[in-house]
C-alpha cells in the first residue's frame, strides 16, 4: 500500500462546509474521500449523526479510515465508485440524507504518487486506474485503441488541438514497440507538437487528462450520480460538488438545470399536464472559486469551482404553479 500525502489541505474546504449546511444529526454522503480533508471536517461538526466516505481507490480507502479513526462510529468507510451511491447507502439501510459532497477529478495524492502513472512529470508504468479492479489502464488506451478514438479521446476529454498529430504520432511509435511509461508517452507528446503549442503549459497536460479521464470513465458517471444523490436527499438537504475542468463543471450545472427545471409542457398548452416538478434548486448563481489565501497556499485549486444546489421541499411551487409563473413572464 503506498503512503498517502496528507500535506495538502483540502479543496474549498470551509466553503464545502459552510454550503452543506451541516446539521449535527445529519446523514451525510462524500462521494469522494481521498485522505479524508473533507470527511474529516464533515464529521468531527456530527454528534448523533453519521458520514459515510465513498472512495474506490484502495489507497484512499486506506487514507480515509486512517484520518477518520478517531470519529468512531460517526463515519463509515465504504470502497466503491459514488456513482453506486443509492446502492450504498441501501446496504447500509439508509433512506434519505441530509447532504453529499463530491471532488471529481484526480486527487493530490494519486498525483504525488509517481508509480500511479497519473503523473507527467514523473516516469512510471502506464496506468492512471482510480480503481486497481479495473481491467482498462492507460496503457490499454495508448497501445490499443485505433489512431481515430485515440484523436477523438485527446479532442473530446483533453480539449488538445494537436490531437490529430498526437494520436498519429502515438500509433507511429507503438508499432516499433508497446509505449509502457508515462515518461515515453510525455516524450512521443512533445514530439508531435509544433514548438509554439508547448509554451503556455507542459505540452502533456491535456492528454493525459483525456487519457485518465477515458481509463475512469469519469464523465459519465456524474450526472447519473447527481441523480441518484437529489434522490436521496431530504427536503432542504443540500449537494455540493467541486469540479476541475470545464468538462465536469459543465456536467454539473447542466444536470443542476435540469433537475431544477419545473413544467416540461409546451408553452401554448393551457394547463400543465406533465406533472413534472423540481428537485434541485441551485445556490448562488455563480460557482464559488478558491479565495486568494487558498491559491497562494494550494495552487493545485486554480481551477476548482464549487456548485452547491438544494432538495426542494415538498410544499414548494408545484409544477402547475411553475407553468403558470413561466407563461407569465
Amino acid at each position: 500500500m503506498e503512503k498517502v500525502n496528507f500535506s495538502h489541505r483540502s479543496v474549498l474546504l470551509d466553503e464545502c462546509i459552510e454550503g452543506l449546511a451541516i446539521r449535527p444529526d445529519g446523514i451525510y454522503v462524500d462521494g469522494t474521500a481521498g485522505g479524508g480533508g473533507h470527511s474529516f471536517a464533515i464529521a468531527s461538526r456530527l454528534t448523533t449523526g453519521r458520514l459515510i466516505a465513498i472512495d474506490q481507490d484502495e489507497a484512499a480507502i486506506a487514507a480515509a479510515s486512517a484520518r477518520l479513526a478517531p470519529l468512531g462510529d460517526r463515519a463509515i468507510v465504504v470502497r466503491d465508485n459514488f456513482c453506486h451511491i443509492a446502492e450504498v447507502c441501501a446496504s447500509l439501510g439508509i433512506e434519505k440524507i441530509d447532504g453529499v459532497l463530491m471532488d471529481l477529478g484526480v486527487s493530490s495524492y494519486q498525483l504525488d504518487t509517481a508509480e500511479r502513472g497519473f503523473s507527467y512529470h514523473a516516469d512510471a508504468p502506464l496506468d492512471m486506474r482510480m480503481d486497481r479492479r479495473s481491467a482498462k489502464s492507460a496503457y490499454t488506451v495508448v497501445n490499443e485503441y485505433s489512431e481515430a478514438d485515440l484523436k477523438r479521446i485527446l479532442f473530446t476529454y483533453g480539449e488538445e488541438k494537436c490531437s490529430a498529430r498526437i494520436a498519429s504520432r502515438i500509433v507511429e511509435m507503438r508499432q516499433r514497440k508497446p509505449i509502457e511509461t508515462t515518461g515515453e508517452l510525455v516524450d512521443i507528446i512533445r514530439s508531435a507538437m509544433p514548438a509554439r503549442a508547448r509554451e503556455d503549459q507542459h505540452p502533456a497536460k491535456r492528454s493525459f487528462q483525456a487519457i485518465r479521464i477515458e481509463v475512469n470513465g469519469e464523465l459519465d458517471v456524474i450526472a447519473p450520480a447527481i441523480e441518484a444523490a437529489a434522490g436521496l436527499l431530504r427536503p432542504h438537504g443540500r449537494i455540493a460538488i467541486i469540479t476541475f475542468h470545464s468538462l465536469e463543471d459543465r456536467i454539473v450545472k447542466q444536470t443542476y438545470t435540469r433537475l431544477a427545471t419545473g413544467c416540461i409542457c409546451p408553452r401554448d398548452f393551457p394547463v400543465c399536464v406533465c406533472g413534472h416538478k423540481p428537485i434541485l434548486s441551485p445556490v448562488g448563481r455563480k460557482p464559488v472559486l478558491p479565495s486568494a489565501e487558498e491559491l497562494k497556499e494550494n495552487p493545485r485549486s486554480r481551477s476548482a469551482k464549487l456548485r452547491v444546489a438544494e432538495r426542494v421541499a415538498e410544499d414548494e411551487p408545484s409544477a402547475e404553479e411553475n407553468f403558470e409563473r413561466s407563461h407569465r413572464t
